[in-house]
């Protein structure tokens, strides 16, 4: 799964988890969501995908204002909310929700000491977390998600018990967590990073056959190979020639079997991708506009202009400008 892998650096993952729960039955809590969490993050923390994983017990998870069934969940499944939903778990019927989204100040204040409620029944335990990225470059990845989705981590895969060893490792620091200890949030921070990578992996890995789009592209050998290229290589001078020789296949197979999973074609694929880098470069960098459109694989600045303004509306300077205006005007919480 080059390509995922490709993608994911780039995006620059940041992972923390912050809700520790042990809950007896009937229970249930209306969960924080994306747009919760990120307002009592940094600023950089523009898109939060929230996860719930499950180490003991069993209950359910449902998303608000829908008509959804509610999804089982038991020990060993993580439960993840790609674009901020809101959602409720619980185990029981009839149970008023408990709204964690009231109090997430001092949800997050509290860390990882556990939190404890219910009516005394059977016990569901749970450890949640976020992941955050910058939006435009996770557009890529996470468009092709559900608004919920769960996986059963536990269980082994090909043969390799990852899921296990990381369940054990995040249940196992967690325990002994002492915050006060130099680079105890790191290490939460990174199992929460291989966490979300793990889970994705197993998600693709468990699509239909028949299954399109750019996740199902990633797991096909020739499509995946060519979307980590572009994705490695951005600035490269690609052509479809080139791209498919390094493939080790015909133009005309390529073509074919990129356009099955994604629908446009490799080098329409390759400009919007320079041009989502170029947006997040300028937001987070310095960098003049010549700069960025050298780094982006263009070979003028006037030509980065016109494609950038064709695909954002505006041209870069003033794109940053007002990307940069948005956030130093954005509310903060204490």
């Amino acid at each position: 799964m080059e390509a995922l892998s490709e993608v994911l650096n780039a995006v620059k993952l940041d992972g923390a988890m912050f809700f520790n729960a042990e809950f007896s039955a009937p229970w249930c809590a209306r969960s924080v969501n994306g747009c919760d969490v990120t307002s009592y993050l940094s600023p950089k923390s523009q898109h939060v995908i929230i996860f719930h994983l499950l180490t003991e017990g069993s209950g359910y998870a449902r998303l608000e204002g829908t008509d959804e069934r509610p999804i089982a969940l038991e020990a060993g499944d993580i439960l993840i909310v790609p674009h901020g939903d809101g959602h409720l778990l619980g185990n029981g019927e009839h149970v008023t929700p408990v709204d964690r989204s009231e109090v997430i100040k001092q949800v997050l204040a509290r860390g990882l000491k556990v939190t404890r409620m219910g009516g005394g029944g059977d016990v569901t335990k749970f450890i949640c977390g976020y992941m955050s990225c910058e939006p435009q470059l996770g557009r890529v990845f996470l468009a092709g998600l559900p608004s919920i989705l769960k996986v059963r981590i536990r269980d082994e895969i090909s043969g390799q018990a990852s899921g296990q060893w990381l369940e054990q490792s995040i249940r196992h620091t967690v325990d002994t967590l002492d915050a006060s200890k130099p680079g105890a949030k790191a290490v939460l921070a990174k199992l929460s990073e291989a966490l979300f990578v793990e889970t994705l992996r197993r998600y693709i890995a468990q699509l239909p056959q028949e299954q399109t789009g750019w996740l199902a592209g990633v797991r096909d050998p020739e499509v995946g190979q060519a979307l980590a290229l572009l994705h490695r290589k951005p600035a490269h001078p690609w052509t479809i020639a080139s791209l498919s020789k390094e493939v080790g296949i015909s133009r005309s197979v390529l073509a074919e079997r990129w356009r099955r999973y994604i629908p446009e074609t490799p080098m329409a694929y390759l400009t919007r991708w320079r041009l989502q880098l170029g947006a997040q470069m300028l937001t987070s960098t310095n960098s003049s506009v010549a700069q960025i459109a050298n780094e982006v694989g263009y070979e003028s600045e006037a030509s980065f202009n016109r494609a950038f303004k064709r695909e954002f509306s505006l041209p870069p300077a003033k794109f940053r400008f007002e990307s940069k205006s948005t956030s130093r005007h954005a509310p903060a919480h204490q």
